[in-house]
């Protein structure tokens, strides 16, 4: 993708989505699959065949991808199969993509269309009180964003869970214990993560390296919020394979103009105040090892276990970043990423 972009033959956000954009697959013998428009956000809805003597549990998916990449096609793999072993409807959201469309658009759309599904899962035989958000890397910063906001609301009916899958919850420290360990592991490495974030944020990554550094946030801010993103709050078990003490770095107040938006809850849900965060509904989060989103899932389960909400968390030992969107990828599958496929299905069946 650099190399087509250095010769001036396209981007490398456009040849990545040429990459990653999936294929319709062959009709589905268990499941009825329709294309339809959810607030004039396209989705995809998933229903199982099988007669259900109860109305069913539903997931609306939003899937990763840095908020960059992917489509209904690059998952269809990954919903059929939650649909198919758990029994379920699944809804997955198309939102508009960055940078063409830069923060809030993703979370606009997935909220949107989260709504009018709520208000109308009489046509899909749902039972409203069985509804969950679920999302994978970015697409699980959407869901809990979209939990969040959904907290407070006495219009609708309470989600029934949050399934957040190696979800990328905050911007302010790229240098926690994960991201040294794991800066250079695919499929997301250290300097992608920051890059697809500026992308959503504001389409532009040219002040890259002093995110990374940590200069973008103004001291006081770092120390408001270290209660809550810090290394501190790691188990010592995930620094056994190393952390390197580093030095602040100078603030610059130019940087911090153009990404302060970072410190929303809606971009970053790790930031919610504990009003919203004890609000939330029971939680899944799976984390891996080798990803450098590790420590955003770990920080966000000790914030939900503090505030008392009831956190199911699953850890893939062997796991690195972007497995469970390799499900059956291409004709290959990772046997981890199948056990943490298999596991959000089994949280699924006991809701």
């Amino acid at each position: 993708g650099r190399i087509l972009e250095k010769t001036g033959l396209c981007s490398q956000i456009t040849f990545g989505r040429y990459v990653r954009q999936g294929r319709r697959l062959r009709v589905d013998p268990k499941l009825f699959i329709q294309d339809l428009q959810f607030n004039e956000v396209p989705v995809r809805v998933y229903q199982p065949k099988a007669v259900s003597h109860r109305r069913r549990r539903a997931i609306i998916f939003f899937h990763g991808g840095g908020w960059v990449f992917g489509s209904l096609d690059t998952y269809e793999k990954v919903c059929r199969y939650i649909s198919r072993e758990s029994g379920s409807v699944v809804v997955s959201v198309q939102y508009r993509l960055a940078p063409e469309h830069k923060y809030p658009a993703a979370y606009e759309d997935c909220l949107n269309a989260t709504i009018h599904f709520m208000r109308n899962t009489e046509h899909y035989g749902v039972d409203p009180a069985r509804i969950s958000v679920c999302g994978d890397s970015a697409g699980g910063n959407l869901a809990a964003a979209v939990s969040q906001t959904l907290a407070g609301r006495s219009d609708l009916p309470k989600l029934r869970s949050q399934i957040l899958i190696y979800p990328g919850l905050q911007a302010l420290d790229f240098n926690l214990p994960s991201y040294q360990q794991n800066r250079g592991v695919p499929l997301l490495f250290r300097e992608r993560a920051a890059f697809f974030a500026l992308q959503y944020l504001n389409g532009d990554a040219s002040h890259m390296q002093e995110v990374l550094e940590g200069s973008h946030i103004p001291p006081d801010m770092r120390l408001k919020y270290r209660k809550w993103v810090s290394a501190d709050n790691i188990p010592e078990k995930f620094k056994v394979r190393g952390v390197k003490p580093l030095r602040p770095t100078d603030f610059v107040a130019e940087v911090y103009e153009t990404v302060k938006r970072f410190c929303e809850p809606n971009l970053c849900p790790l930031l919610a105040e504990d009003a919203i965060v004890h609000q939330l509904p029971e939680s899944f989060i799976l984390t891996c090892e080798y990803d450098v989103l590790r420590d955003d899932g770990l920080l966000y389960k000790k914030r939900l276990e503090d505030n008392g909400v009831r956190v199911t968390w699953y850890h893939l030992e062997d796991g690195f970043h972007g497995i469970i969107s390799l499900y059956d990828y291409a004709g290959l599958s990772f046997p981890s990423g199948k056990r943490g496929l298999d596991s959000v299905v089994n949280f699924l069946k006991g809701l």
